[in-house]
């Protein structure tokens, strides 16, 4: 079945100005009509206006709206998209699970943990060709941000909005973002699926080991991605212009470490590898290495191609209409005179 798109949409809006220029019409012939009393009788200006005729100019009004009506459906541009393309790619799935906890905030690394995070995915997915990517937050529950998708302009934007207060539950469930991409990554579909996990690793709740255990069993290799120093950083807190720091019940400012050795065993037990976000280049030449060398996986993904434009149908019967109001005359027509049509 055909698919119909408009390129120009906005251009609809000019479909306002018809009932406008109805309505201007009507004025006009209104005050024409009020003039022509106020000049002399109505039979004595027939008799001195005989070739004039009377339905001639409302011709003429419903033509060139005709025209202008088809002139905005050319600008619009109506495209039939007729040919439905399946396209085959080949690539590997990964989900990108990212640590949206407020110790994400510690600028220990600069800008700060979470901003680094952005930027290296951000990269990521420049690099991308044919792979599919799809994104998940969590901080003390975890959260689908972006279904497994080859749309990168789409993963870009969804990627702008993450922040700590995404998630409202504080916490580190490393455990619920592995199964929320398990979710995600259809189990048998795929000959390599990858879960990268960026996270400073700091209070992480219970389950993992679990988690991990069912991914590998679904052939989910998880590698983790350390963010933060081990020497760790104080929790900044905005207070309108002013900053401070997150304190502990003793009032001591709390600071939050990188906790790289649970990282590196949740990479271990998940059959994947374990890297520091020091370099965000580095980082990403590591993940795009180990997807080019990974088997690829054949995805079929369906779409209409090849839009035709039609607005040259809509622009030819907007000048057919314009020439044919052109060549009416306001006057009546000679040889049809006698029948007094116009």
């Amino acid at each position: 079945m055909d698919k119909i798109y408009f390129e120009n949409i906005e251009y609809f809006y000019g479909l306002i100005l018809i009932p406008v220029l109805i309505f201007l019409y009507i004025y006009y012939k209104a005050w024409t009509k009020r003039a022509e009393k106020s000049f002399c009788d109505s039979h004595l200006f027939e008799g001195l206006t005989p070739d004039r005729s009377k339905n001639k100019p409302l011709i003429k009004q419903i033509f060139f709206l005709l025209g202008f009506f088809f002139l905005i459906l050319a600008l619009v541009n109506p495209q039939i998209g007729s040919k439905l393309q399946v396209l085959k790619r080949k690539g590997v799935d990964m989900v990108v699970a990212i640590d949206v906890s407020k110790s994400m905030l510690a600028e220990d690394v600069q800008p700060n943990r979470l901003t680094k995070s952005k930027l290296m995915v951000s990269k990521l997915i420049d690099e991308l060709r044919t792979d599919r990517i799809g994104l998940i937050v969590y901080a003390g529950k975890a959260y689908p941000q972006l279904p497994i998708t080859t749309d990168y302009a789409a993963a870009k934007m969804f990627l702008k909005t993450v922040d700590t207060d995404i998630v409202p539950t504080q916490g580190t469930a490393i455990g619920e973002a592995i199964n929320m991409a398990q979710d995600y990554l259809e189990y048998g579909l795929s000959k390599n699926q990858m879960l990268y996990i960026i996270t400073d690793g700091e209070d992480h709740e219970e389950g993992v080991d679990d988690a991990i255990a069912e991914a590998v069993k679904n052939g989910i290799k998880i590698n983790t991605v350390g963010i933060g120093l081990t020497k760790g950083g104080p929790i900044p807190i905005k207070k309108g212009s002013s900053t401070d720091f997150k304190k502990d019940s003793e009032g001591n400012v709390v600071v939050t470490k990188l906790n790289d050795k649970l990282l590196k065993e949740i990479a271990v037990k998940g059959g994947g590898s374990y890297i520091e976000l020091n370099n965000i280049q580095g980082a990403v030449d590591y993940i795009m290495e180990s997807v080019s060398n990974a088997e690829k996986s054949e995805f079929e993904s369906k779409r209409y191609a090849d839009y035709e434009d039609q607005f040259q149908w809509f622009l030819g019967i907007a000048f057919f209409f314009f020439i044919i109001e052109c060549l009416i005359p306001d006057s009546k027509t000679k040889w049809i005179r006698k029948y007094d049509i116009f």
